[in-house]
C-alpha cells in the first residue's frame, strides 16, 4: 500500500511538471475576430442606451491588400487607422467592435452603423483623394445616404483630402460585408486615400485619418437621434 501511494505521488508530480512546461498559446494562428466580435454576435445594439458601431479593419486576417514597392501593405495602414477609430469612439461612449475582413461576427451583425476602412492603390501616380460608398440596392437608403454624407463631409473637413467619387468601384458598392450584415444595419466603406500620393497622411498621421472617420460616424449617430 505504501509503495502504491509513493508511485501515485510520483505520477502526480510528473504530470504537474508536464503541464507547467507545456507551451503557451502565444504563437497560435491569427483568429478571425480582432476584438469583441464574439460578444457582437450575441449583442442587440438596442438593448443598451449606448450605440454600437462595427469597424472593419480592411483585409485583416485575410490578405495584405495593396502592397507598395517597399513592402508597406494596405492592411497595416488600415489597422493603424481602425485601432484609433475604435479608441476615439470608445472615448465618446460608443460601444465599438473591431472586426476582421471576413469576421464570422459579420453574419447578421446588428449595430447602429458599420464602417469598413480601406486604402487605395500604391501604383497610381497623380491620383489623390478619398471615396465613400454604400450598397447599391439598399433596404435603408435614407439612413445609409446619411452615413455616407456624414463620412464625406467630416473626413474632407478634417483631413483636407478631396472626394474622388469618380473612382468608386463595383467592389465598393457590392462589398461583401453589405450582404452579410443585418439588412437594417447602415453600412459604408471608405477608401481613405491613395497609398502613393496620399501616403504621408495615411502612414504618418493615422490619428488624423481616424479622427475624420470617427467624426463622420458621430455625425451620423447624432442625426439618427434627431
Amino acid at each position: 500500500m505504501l509503495l502504491m501511494s509513493a508511485v501515485s505521488l510520483l505520477f502526480a508530480l510528473l504530470m504537474a511538471m508536464w503541464f507547467t512546461a507545456a507551451p503557451n498559446n502565444a504563437n497560435a494562428p491569427y483568429a478571425p475576430s480582432i476584438s469583441s466580435s464574439k460578444q457582437a454576435e450575441k449583442t442587440d445594439p438596442f438593448q443598451s442606451h449606448k450605440p454600437l458601431v462595427g469597424i472593419v479593419s480592411g483585409h485583416a486576417g485575410f490578405d495584405p491588400g495593396a502592397v507598395c514597392a517597399d513592402g508597406l501593405t494596405e492592411a497595416e495602414v488600415n489597422r493603424q487607422v481602425a485601432d484609433e477609430v475604435v479608441r476615439l469612439l470608445n472615448s465618446r461612449g460608443v460601444r465599438t467592435d473591431l472586426l476582421a475582413e471576413f469576421d464570422p461576427a459579420l453574419n447578421g451583425y446588428k449595430a447602429n452603423a458599420l464602417v469598413s476602412i480601406h486604402a487605395d492603390s500604391c501604383e497610381v501616380s497623380g491620383m489623390s483623394g478619398f471615396k465613400v460608398a454604400r450598397v447599391t440596392l439598399s433596404a435603408i437608403p435614407e439612413a445609409e445616404d446619411k452615413l455616407v454624407a456624414c463620412l464625406i463631409n467630416e473626413y474632407s473637413k478634417i483631413t483636407g483630402l478631396k472626394e474622388h467619387s469618380a473612382t468608386i468601384t463595383d467592389g465598393m458598392t457590392n462589398y461583401h460585408a453589405f450582404r452579410e450584415i443585418a439588412s437594417y444595419t447602415p453600412g459604408a466603406i471608405i477608401e481613405t486615400g491613395f497609398l502613393l500620393e496620399d501616403r504621408a497622411l495615411l502612414e504618418r498621421n493615422p490619428e488624423l485619418v481616424a479622427r475624420g472617420i470617427a467624426s463622420g460616424i458621430l455625425c451620423f449617430l447624432k442625426s439618427d437621434d434627431e
